[in-house]
């Protein structure tokens, strides 16, 4: 009974130190614009910074210039895919909806959805064909054609000698004529240069 005792005993002191040790974790919320560089990995900061520069220089490029002149209306644009051929992991939708909602916001040019969001907005047309009244169930094949697709990739160059490392990230877009398969425009960001440097610490 002694032993049935002194183990219980033991059991509750361990859970005890467990849930009241050193290793609870501390959160601190920080403004969403705030750089934060933990890792030298591809980060929120980076996005903005590829984003911003490239944006800029499609919507300002001769093509969208040349294009509201003669058509006397903003380019539609479609998002295709944005390629991650780098030596890590990076989810490439949320950079190219970045790209997609900063073109938008400039006011240069115009979206429509893509392809699988396309789909969706298709099943609910189709569905409204049978299930709404006639005044009020939208049209088919009355979607808004893309003039021009917007599509890119990231690839990285990686630079090392003992503790050091330099990430370099090279950010490529490109503008293509839907109707000719002419590149419009092609922009390349190579900005991202990081130097990490190990420290001697080991948890």
């Amino acid at each position: 009974m002694k032993k049935i005792l002194l183990a219980l005993v033991c059991v509750l002191g361990l859970a005890g130190c467990m849930s009241t040790g050193d290793g609870s974790a501390k959160v601190t919320r920080l403004d969403a614009d705030t750089q934060t560089d933990l890792s030298g990995y591809w980060n929120d900061t980076d996005v903005r910074i590829v984003t911003d520069s490239l944006v800029s220089e499609c919507v300002n490029s001769p093509a969208v210039t040349a294009f509201n002149q003669v058509k006397k209306r903003t380019p539609i644009v479609i998002v295709g895919s944005f390629r991650n051929q780098s030596d890590e992991h990076i989810d490439t939708s949320i950079l190219a909806k970045k790209f997609e909602s900063s073109l938008i916001n400039s006011g240069k040019v115009d979206f429509v959805a893509s392809a699988s969001e396309r789909g969706e907005v298709r099943d609910e047309r189709n569905d409204q064909q049978v299930n709404s009244s006639e005044e009020t169930a939208k049209s088919l094949r009355n979607e808004t054609g893309a003039d021009f697709m917007l599509i890119g990739s990231v690839k990285t160059i990686i630079d090392s000698s003992g503790k050091q490392t330099t990430r370099t990230y090279y950010v490529n877009a490109e503008l293509i004529d839907i109707e000719t398969n002419r590149k419009l425009w092609v922009g390349d960001n190579s900005s991202i240069k990081k130097l990490i440097k190990q420290s001697n610490y080991r948890p």
